[in-house]
């Protein structure tokens, strides 16, 4: 079996894959990731006292926001009609961190991997 990049033609140029064949189905991807801080940063992070206010909220538009616009940042990557993105945390006391949590869901013909990322 020859692994192949899907993403460039027998000529080695970039191209977007043809989905049009594929069948439409419900496709989840999770994306998770743990972000450390200093202790003072997850001390303002965690009482809500940091200067710029709610840092995690503004992080879960944030992180919305960009799986909503990540055909946009990511050449070659199909727009998608998602379906679904949450973005969770959790704080991590004994590491001084915050776990973050991605899930995004789509009714489409391709993953959704990238957005989750």
């Amino acid at each position: 079996m020859v692994n192949e990049l899907t993403h460039f033609d027998a000529a080695g140029n970039a191209h977007m894959v043809d989905v049009s064949e594929k069948k439409e189905t419900e496709r989840i991807a999770r994306a998770s990731g743990r972000i450390l801080v200093s202790p003072a940063v997850y001390e303002a992070i965690g009482s809500g006292t940091a200067k710029k206010g709610d840092v995690l909220g503004v992080a879960r538009i944030a992180g919305i926001m960009a799986a909503k616009k990540t055909s946009d940042a990511i050449p070659l990557c199909h727009p998608l009609p998602l379906t679904r993105v949450s973005i969770d945390f959790e704080l991590l006391p004994e590491a001084s961190a915050v776990e973050a949590r991605a899930e995004v869901k789509t009714r489409g013909v391709t993953g959704v991997e990238m957005e989750a990322l």
